[in-house]
Formats: structure tokens, C-alpha cells, sequence
């Protein structure tokens, strides 16, 4: 037997016992006082024996008071101090059956019925104690009706004797039926207990496991966060520019990328599978593949199909493995030339956006439909695109957690159109006042509805 179920055994046979005493001490002040009292029914009912009667009762009573006094002094069991009382009425009344004739007998037999039923409701004992007192009780009654009473077997059953015996039956299935109800309440509400108190010890291994967890994914935002381009390089190279940046949690599968090299600036919104730790740690090698690319080559289209044998090398990916991960990446990547304002542009399933000084809509360069590693194959090429533009013209790299992200209200997505339109009605805002804008309009968008994804958002005006 397991401790908790010894424990449980042990504490509803303690918590048994006091409920039961409750019920046994009511029982027991209901015989001392109420007993006595019926004798003014005696009195009138059978006054020749009235006196007897009365001395019978008072000492029934008496009994049971002392029993009551003493019982924590002799430890007492509330069973038998119940039992007293009930034991004590049971030969009483046998004794006062035995002297009645038929008319007196039946009067009596529905007083008797009371406390049949009283017993019924105040007693609250094992199936022992049940059998000990009914055989006692029979034991008492045949006594005194064999050398006392005139009256037949018959007629004695005939005239409350079998209404009695009906009742007590009645009176000892619900005693044991209250028993075994209180019993199982009792067990269920212990191991409800022990169930609780099991659960709050879970919990509190589980908070304490989130507590180490979460200080170990915070510590990898802060490696990641190193990995990441400072702000401030980005703002040196395109003084109007922003970066919006939203983990879906505290690490992410996004992150944005920014290198000088000679004369161009390099930088990329690149989307990883998954976000989360997952994530992370394919943007941290992503990071390092894509560093590395650049340093290979400056043309876009070449940078990508380096970093995307880079990343198929990395996670062991070949098309004759299937057991390997098909994990990778999703990237808008720009070179820049901030003196001339041309742009060179490659993507892996992610467009660049641009909206010319003064426009009304936004021109889309698509990406090449293949993502970085994954399914996609050692030899994949990848398109570019070279873009002359203005002074006052814009250019969004972006992944696709801003467009994913579902509305509080409607539950919708506010989809790539919509994000479009946002673009569009923010373009007299300056880029530090667009990054806030959009910041706040997401944040309305969303209202309590979760992030879905990492949001990463770049806008660079030239």
C-alpha cells in the first residue's frame, strides 16, 4: 500500500470519527433530555406504571449523562456512547411493552417510532455496532415479554410490533447507508486533498523549471541580441531609416542583417522556419552563413545561392536524406550604394517594396520562389533585380509576421493588401514617426489577440 493511500486511510477514519462524535453528542443530549420528558405521556396513557416508567427513564438518562461527563476522562468512543442511550431506550421500552394491553401497546408503538427514526438520523456508526445492539436489543425484548407480557407473539406484531420492526429495518438501512456515503465523501475529498497538494508541488516544480528555462531563453536574447547589427550602424548608413522589430517571444526566428562593404551597404529582413528557441538558433546560423556570403561575393543573386549551399551544408540537408531537417529561411537582401541610390535586390520568397516621392501605390519586386536550404536545391539560383531610385523614395524589406498578424475584433488577418494601404496613408510621416505609427497600429490591430509570428519591419528612404 502506497503512503498517500495509508495516509488517506488513516486520516478519513480520524475525520470519520470526528464527524460521527458530532452526531453522537447531539443523539446523547437528545436521549438525557427528551427521555425523561415522555413520562407526562405515561402518565396519562398507562397511570398504574406510570411511576415505574419514570424511574426507568430517569435512570436511562442518568446512564448517559454520566457516560457523557466521563467519556474524554476514559476515552470513551463516541460509538458506545451513542450506543448506551440507544441500548438503554431499546430494553426500556421493551420492559414497558411487556406490561401494556393492546389499546396501551398501540399508542405507544408510534412514540417508539420517533426515536426509531431519531436513531436513523443521529447515528453514525460501523456495521458492527449495528448487529451488537439489534442483538441485544432482541435479546431484552424477548426477556421481558417471555415472563411479563400476556399478550401473543401475534398480537403484539399486529398492534405496532410490525410497523415497528418495518421502521427499524428502514431506520438501520439508512445508518448504514449514511455510513458508507459519508465514508466515500470523506475518502474523495482526502484524495482531492492529496491530489491538491500533489498538483501545487508540480506547479511549483514546473514554475520553478519556467523560472530556469526563461532565465535560459533571456540569456539567449542577449547572444542573439549580439549577433543582431547595432541600430545605430544601421542609422549611421541610412540616417532615415527604421527597424521594427517584434519576437513573437523572447528569442526569434527573424532577425535583420546589416554589412558595409567598399562602397555598399548590405542589409536583409530574413524570415527563419519556426520562431521561438527553434528559431533562434536557425537565425544564429543563418547570421553566420549569410556574414559569410557577403564576404564571398557582392552580387546579391550570388550572395543567396552561397548562403543557400551554406545552409543545406550546415543542417546536413541533401535530397538522398530524408531524415534531415528541412529547416530554412525566407530573406529580402539589398545592396546599396548611398551615393548613386542604386539598389540591387535578391529574395528568397520575400519581395521589396518600394514607393516613389509622391506615389499612391507601392511598386512590388517578387522574390524568386524558393526559400534558403529546406527543399530547395544545391544548384538553385536566385534573381536580381537593380532599382535606381530618388531622393525621397522608400524601400520595405519585411518578413510576413506584420501581414499574418490577426485583428482583436474580427479575428481576420490584416493580410499584405491592407499592410500595403498602411504604407501607403504613413508616407508623409518621417521614418522615425512611421517605425512608431506602425508600432501603435499593430499594437490597436491585435488588441488581446496573441502574436502569431516575429514581426521584423525595415523602411530606408533615401
Amino acid at each position: 500500500m502506497s503512503s498517500d493511500k495509508l495516509n488517506i486511510r488513516v486520516d478519513w477514519q480520524s475525520e470519520m470519527n470526528r464527524v460521527a462524535t458530532r452526531y453522537h453528542l447531539i443523539g446523547s443530549w437528545v436521549a438525557i433530555i427528551l427521555n425523561p420528558l415522555w413520562f407526562v405521556a405515561d402518565y396519562f396513557t398507562i397511570p398504574e406504571f406510570w411511576e415505574n416508567f419514570l424511574f426507568v427513564r430517569l435512570s436511562v438518562s442518568a446512564i448517559t449523562l454520566l457516560a457523557f461527563l466521563v467519556r474524554k476522562r476514559i476515552n470513551l468512543s463516541s460509538e458506545l456512547l451513542i450506543a448506551i442511550p440507544l441500548l438503554g431506550i431499546s430494553i426500556q421500552n421493551a420492559y414497558m411493552w411487556s406490561v401494556m394491553d393492546i389499546p396501551t401497546l398501540q399508542k405507544h408503538a408510534f412514540a417508539y417510532l420517533a426515536v426509531i427514526i431519531a436513531a436513523g438520523m443521529l447515528v453514525l456508526w460501523k456495521p458492527i455496532w449495528t448487529i451488537v445492539v439489534l442483538i441485544l436489543s432482541v435479546l431484552a425484548n424477548w426477556f421481558f415479554f417471555h415472563y411479563f407480557s400476556v399478550l401473543s407473539v401475534e398480537e403484539i406484531l399486529i398492534n405496532g410490533g410490525l410497523l415497528v420492526l418495518t421502521v427499524g429495518i428502514i431506520s438501520v438501512v439508512l445508518i448504514q447507508s449514511r455510513y458508507a456515503l459519508t465514508k466515500k465523501e470523506i475518502i474523495a475529498r482526502l484524495a482531492l486533498v492529496v491530489t491538491i497538494d500533489k498538483l501545487e508541488v508540480q506547479k511549483e516544480l514546473i514554475e520553478e523549471k519556467n523560472r530556469e528555462i526563461t532565465s535560459s531563453i533571456n540569456y539567449a536574447q542577449r547572444i542573439q541580441s549580439a549577433i543582431l547589427p547595432g541600430l545605430d550602424e544601421i542609422s549611421n548608413a541610412f540616417p532615415q531609416s527604421f527597424v521594427l522589430y517584434k519576437p513573437k517571444d523572447i528569442v526569434s526566428g527573424d532577425f535583420y542583417f546589416f554589412t558595409s562593404k567598399h562602397n555598399l551597404k548590405f542589409i536583409a529582413a530574413v524570415d527563419c522556419t519556426g520562431h521561438g528557441v527553434p528559431g533562434a538558433f536557425m537565425s544564429m546560423i543563418g547570421a553566420e552563413k549569410l556574414d559569410e556570403s557577403v564576404e564571398f561575393s557582392s552580387d546579391t543573386s550570388e550572395i543567396l545561392k552561397t548562403l543557400n549551399t551554406g545552409i543545406k551544408t550546415s543542417l546536413k540537408q541533401s535530397d538522398v536524406n530524408d531524415d534531415a531537417t528541412r529547416d530554412g529561411m525566407d530573406l529580402a537582401l539589398c545592396s546599396v550604394d548611398t551615393e548613386t541610390r542604386v539598389v540591387n535586390y535578391s529574395g528568397a520568397n520575400r519581395p521589396i517594396w518600394i514607393i516613389r516621392k509622391g506615389a499612391s501605390e507601392v511598386e512590388e519586386i517578387k522574390a524568386t520562389k524558393k526559400a534558403i536550404g529546406g527543399f530547395t536545391e544545391f544548384s538553385q539560383t536566385f534573381e536580381s533585380s537593380t532599382i535606381q531610385l530618388q531622393e525621397g523614395d522608400t524601400f520595405y524589406l519585411c518578413s510576413d509576421g506584420y501581414a499574418d498578424t490577426f485583428n482583436g475584433i474580427t479575428g481576420k488577418k490584416m493580410n499584405t493588401k491592407r499592410f500595403k494601404e498602411l504604407l501607403i496613408e504613413i508616407q508623409p510621416l518621417t521614418m522615425i514617426e512611421q517605425n512608431e505609427h506602425l508600432s501603435n497600429f499593430l499594437n490597436n490591430w491585435k488588441g488581446n489577440e496573441d502574436q502569431v509570428d516575429d514581426i521584423l519591419v525595415i523602411g530606408i528612404r533615401m
